[in-house]
């Protein structure tokens, strides 16, 4: 699993790529600056929709047998002339670009099965299969078994849809060759624009700059992340409200709040400023301010 991670890192890389050197005075690279976001999210949205009315997934296959169901799209054509588009079946989050907030998206997604056992948060660890396809619906990246994800790690379309659902339902069952089964876990897919996915970096391989992608997946289990051992869950880390992480630095020291365990700076370590009662996190306020001492560096 190489392609779908970094995707943060990639998105918030240097808004410019050097594509060539030509000699001159200078030795001056020739740079290309990187597409209007608001141009590729209107030509990202055209595209997806165009797709999801011309598309249809297997839902008669799930109907048939859920639990040994693999999500697949084909075309509306032919045979298929009669099955129920995509557009009819998917709903969609208004999601807002994370190197220009004037921007925003229809993030659509689709919701199989949502699933019966715990919801992750935006920051947590979770258990997936996947599927990464282009709008061709060829296969770029994909793992048939199941690995974890750390959903900061992963582009920012996915991350925001696969809180959308749940893991499976109770502990899986071990089989005799070792391998587990799952019940009633979460499946769908989510249709990102480039904005949200790999934008004009993507990683190599077989995409091109501004592709918009496909992911379908399998949500198996979560897992609560404290990144930074501090005691805090790291969804809790999120200051500001707007479920990404790296925006939240509250000494300003350049490590954001989740991966730094002293988050106002005043050497006292945050593990040190906040209270678990009964298992809960509880963030005591000694001088009433309004600011809890984790966050306050005069406590």
């Amino acid at each position: 699993m190489i392609k779908i991670k970094y995707g943060v890192a990639i998105l918030l890389a240097v808004l410019t790529v050097t594509v060539s050197c030509k000699k001159d005075d200078e030795d001056a690279p020739i740079v290309i600056p990187p597409h209007d976001r608001g141009e590729e999210a209107t030509i990202a949205q055209a595209e997806i929709e165009a797709f999801l009315e011309t598309h249809f997934y297997n839902y008669e296959e799930f109907q048939a047998d859920p639990e040994n169901f693999k999500l697949k799209f084909d075309t509306i054509a032919g045979d298929n002339a009669s099955k129920t588009p995509l557009i009819e079946q998917v709903t969609f989050k208004e999601v807002k670009d994370r190197v220009d907030t004037s921007v925003s998206y229809k993030l659509y997604y689709l919701k199989v099965r949502e699933g019966e056992g715990d919801r992750p948060n935006f920051s947590d660890f979770t258990i997936n299969t996947y599927d990464g396809r282009m709008m061709n619906l060829e296969l770029f990246d994909s793992s048939v078994i199941p690995i974890r994800f750390d959903l900061n790690e992963i582009i920012a379309g996915l991350q925001t849809i696969i809180p959308e659902f749940k893991g499976a339902k109770g502990d899986p069952i071990t089989n005799p060759d070792g391998s587990l089964t799952f019940k009633d876990y979460g499946i769908g897919a989510v249709f990102i624009p480039s904005g949200l996915g790999y934008f004009q970096y993507p990683p190599a391989g077989d995409l091109n700059a501004y592709d918009q992608l496909i992911f379908s997946f399998e949500l198996f289990a979560t897992e609560l992340a404290d990144h930074d051992g501090d005691g805090v869950p790291s969804y809790m880390e999120d200051i500001n409200g707007n479920e990404y992480l790296l925006d939240d630095d509250t000494d300003g020291t350049g490590a954001a709040n989740y991966l730094d365990n002293d988050d106002d700076g005043d050497g006292r370590l945050t593990k040190f400023e906040i209270e678990i009662v009964n298992g809960n996190v509880t963030f005591p306020d000694k001088n009433g301010n309004g600011v809890p001492d984790y966050l306050d560096p005069s406590i």
